[in-house]
This record gives C-alpha cells, structure tokens and sequence, in this order.
C-alpha cells in the first residue's frame, strides 16, 4: 500500500499524519516556523521498519516480560523483539501497519485499524481507531478500541520531540517538568519490578523544571552500558482535575509544549539508542509517551490494561502549543 500523508491546520499549528502506523511526520509551529517532531526524510521509509519515530505503538505500547500473560488461566504466548520480552506490541506492531483513513474535516484526521484475533499472540479480533484533531493551539490525539474477546491494550504516539529549529541539535538545552511524585523501579531488562519509588531527591525528580542535558550528564558519568545512558522510565502522574501530564520548554526557541491525559503514566525517553540510517542519532529527540504501565499485564498492583469483550474504550492526550 501507498504512503498517503494528510494535512490539518490552522492559524497556530500545522500538522501532517501519515497512514503508515498513523504517524505524526510534522507539527509546524507556523509562528516560529519551526517543525516539533523528528521523522524519517522520506515518507516511504515509514513502510519498512524503523524505531516507531511519530507512530502508534500497540497492541501494547511499552514491554510485556517474557513475552507472555495470562487471561482467566490461559495462557497467552506473544511475538518477542526484544531478547525474551516484548516492545511496543511485537515483530509487527501498530507502528508497521498500513491504517485506513476513515474521515477527514478542515481540523479532524481519523484513522481506524483492524488487528486480527492471535495477532503477535494477542487474543481478541481488535479494532482501533486513531483521531488528530487541532483545536486552537492544542493537538488532541484520540484512541477508541474495541475486541470480541477479553485482551490487553495499551496505546501511544511515538514522537520524539525537539524544539530547536536546527534538528541536528540535541536535547540538552531542553527543560522538563513532569506531575509525577513517583517513577517504576526496574530491572536490567527495563521490566518494571512493581515498586513504585519516590522521585524526591533523586535523579527522577522534575517536580520543578529540570534542564535535560544536566539530568543526563549524571547517566554518562556513570560506567553503565548504553541503554541504560539516559531516561527510559514510567513516571506516575499524580491526578489532578486538569489531567496535566507535564511541560517540555527550549529556551533558544522559546516554544513550550504542555501535556495532558487522562492515562495514568507517561514514559520519558531520552533516544539513547536512537539511530536511523544517517539521519536520527541518540538524544536527537525526546518522547514523552501517555500511557498504561509496562508490564500490566504480569502486575497485579497495576490500572489494569485489561478490556472486555464488546465494550468501547476511549483514552487521550492533548498538546498545547506555545
């Protein structure tokens, strides 16, 4: 199938999908004239497998250990891709498949998906849709999913994000701010333990707005190997009426991104192992991931990710952008 790219806009912001994966390939600050988002160059690369750069990550967004779960005690055995575990919903997930375009208005973009019952070993015959919609100066991002058989879900976009005008800048003049009290303890694998730690006084802390190449100079003092030089962590994010997730700011540009969800984590990844082709490089970008935990599906002391069969679930993100 074609890559097929769709285009949204306003006086604020202009925002370019794609098909492949429902990829985020631009938001354009017209202001500043400044696009927010790495992408990958060419929009075919978008049909051969790439770090999830913009895309939906599912069935499950994030790690599931040893690539297994069980529902009501059956056993359910999934498509590993990363060593035993599996990452953001297999060998072919959400972020490789061709999705259709439902539905297009002057400020709407949908997208819809249908994933098979047993697909990378999830159950269920899955339907997902995707919606972009610009309202002022936010982005909101729309997920509705629905499965004839019990299954577990979890959904995100993928974006890496950097607010300087010049993309080969890395992240360290980025400033970031999280609602979050507490982060997930994990294990050399990146799997969440189950305990929940305390951000206070510890490298995780970005109660205040922290300065990230401050933050990651701490990684890289350390003899750790490269996976571990730099932030891949779920952060809880304390409720709040106005389901405020965080703020990421550049200071050169003088852009500000705000973030809320109605999803109780958000994965802070700092891109130390981003690499494509000659174009992204480790700390280009930063994501900034809403969703359910890791691993859910083997914690019991998690929200649950898990649906029932014929009911509807909704889930949210918008994005101010100033």
């Amino acid at each position: 199938m074609k890559v097929k790219s769709s285009i949204i806009q306003n006086k604020f912001i202009r925002v370019q999908t794609l098909n492949y994966g429902a990829s985020l390939f631009e938001i354009y600050h017209k202001k500043k004239k400044i696009n927010l988002v790495l992408n990958l160059g060419s929009k075919e690369n978008y049909r051969y497998k790439h770090p999830s750069v913009g895309s939906t990550c599912g069935r499950y967004a994030g790690r599931i250990s040893n690539s297994k779960f069980k529902i009501a005690n059956k056993k359910f055995i999934l498509s590993s891709n990363e060593g035993k575990n599996i990452l953001h919903g297999g060998k072919v997930g959400f972020s490789y498949y061709p999705w259709k375009k439902l539905n297009q208005t002057k400020d709407k973009i949908i997208y819809q998906l249908h994933s098979r019952d047993n697909d990378q070993g999830f159950p269920g015959n899955l339907t997902v849709g995707c919606t972009y919609q610009i309202r002022n100066k936010y982005l909101i991002i729309k997920y509705e999913y629905k499965s004839d058989k019990c299954t577990h879900v979890n959904l995100t976009n993928h974006s890496y994000w950097n607010l300087e005008k010049n993309k080969k800048k890395l992240i360290y003049n980025h400033d970031l701010k999280l609602n979050s009290h507490k982060y997930l303890q994990i294990n050399k694998y990146l799997i969440p333990t189950g305990v929940f730690k305390k951000v206070k006084n510890s490298i995780y802390d970005f109660l205040s707005f922290e300065n990230i190449g401050k933050k990651l100079n701490y990684f890289k003092k350390k003899k750790l190997n490269a996976k571990f030089k730099g932030f891949d962590t779920t952060f809880v994010i304390k409720k709040n009426s106005r389901n405020f997730v965080g703020s990421l700011k550049n200071n050169k540009s003088n852009i500000e991104v705000n973030f809320f969800s109605n999803l109780p984590g958000v994965q802070l990844y700092s891109a130390q192992n981003l690499k494509y082709k000659k174009k992204l490089f480790p700390y280009q970008g930063i994501c900034l991931e809403t969703q359910y935990f890791p691993d859910t599906p083997n914690k019991k002391n998690f929200p649950s990710t898990l649906i029932k069969p014929n009911k509807k679930y909704t889930c949210f993100t918008k994005i101010k952008i100033t």
